[in-house]
């Protein structure tokens, strides 16, 4: 190897990975004439890197968890379990349709060959059917892959899907709402939402998340906004159109990866939409 050059760093090409940012990992990591070959097609330079990551992530996230990897002057050689999380509605994804709250885990061999350079001059992929050989972890967690799933989660709950926000239940978690009271078990909370979403529905948009195995802290701002009137909504009456921001901090207690317990605080006063 030309000692001009540092050693590609792998480890280093996965954290920048998992932080989301494909323009940066593209930059710091692919050579200017890379290709990368798929069982899609072959996608050639920097803008068709971008082009392809930018497709591949429109609205899942893609979080990959490397079981083995075999490095030398020129390649690096990877088994991948390859996690994508949905924040939206991807009728045409790859590997399957999916909707907010969905997560799959797809293996992947991946081969890199770098340039003189230490980047990433060739990447070949090839995948195994979804959830075929792969490890899995928890749904929630510190992970980044697990943070991934919590933000699908959000995009679930936003979309008032039950069937999906509710998998990630314990079935005996418990919600507290102190302007509203104490549910137990999941279905208790699907039906409470469910209700509510026929007439104001609820939009998440996070700010600032911290994660344990234990637990997940969220400082998020909730919008509601009101499908028919609601002259009896909890937060203050609502005619149809109009809409109330408010800013929460929520904590999930976590129990083996899934949520046993909710609690919300507000973290600020309710904005109208009319001013008042």
């Amino acid at each position: 190897m030309s000692g001009t050059a540092a050693r590609f760093d792998y480890e280093a090409y996965l954290a920048q990975f998992l932080t989301g940012d494909d323009d940066g990992l593209v930059e710091r990591f692919f050579a200017e004439d890379c290709a990368m070959i798929t069982g899609s097609g072959e996608f050639v330079g920097h803008a068709g890197m971008r082009a392809f990551l930018a497709r591949a992530h429109d609205g899942v996230r893609e979080c990959p968890r490397v079981q083995h990897y075999v490095q030398d002057e020129r390649n690096v050689l990877a088994e991948i379990d390859m996690d994508f999380h949905a924040t939206k509605h991807r009728p045409d994804f790859p590997f399957g349709e999916m909707f907010p709250g969905d997560s799959l885990t797809v293996k992947f061999l991946a081969r890199y060959e770098l340039d003189e350079a230490q980047k990433v001059r060739r990447l070949i992929t090839m995948a195994w059917p979804p959830g075929r050989a792969v490890t899995t972890l928890p749904p929630l967690g510190a992970h980044p892959s697990q943070i991934a799933a919590y933000h699908a989660y959000a995009a679930a709950f936003s979309a008032g899907d039950p069937a999906r926000y509710t998998r990630f239940y314990c079935d005996d978690v418990v919600f507290e709402l102190p302007s509203v009271g104490r549910f137990a078990g999941a279905q208790a909370i699907a039906d409470f939402y469910t209700a509510m979403f026929e007439r104001v529905v609820e939009t998440l948009t996070v700010h600032e998340l911290t994660a344990s195995e234990e637990a997940i802290v969220v400082d998020c701002t909730s919008r509601f906004t009101a499908l028919a009137d609601a002259p009896d909504f909890v937060v203050g009456a609502l005619a149809e159109g109009e809409h109330v921001y408010v800013r929460v901090q929520v904590t999930y207690r976590l129990r083996e990866g899934y949520i046993a317990h909710i609690t919300v605080a507000r973290a600020g006063e309710p904005v109208f939409s009319d001013g008042r």
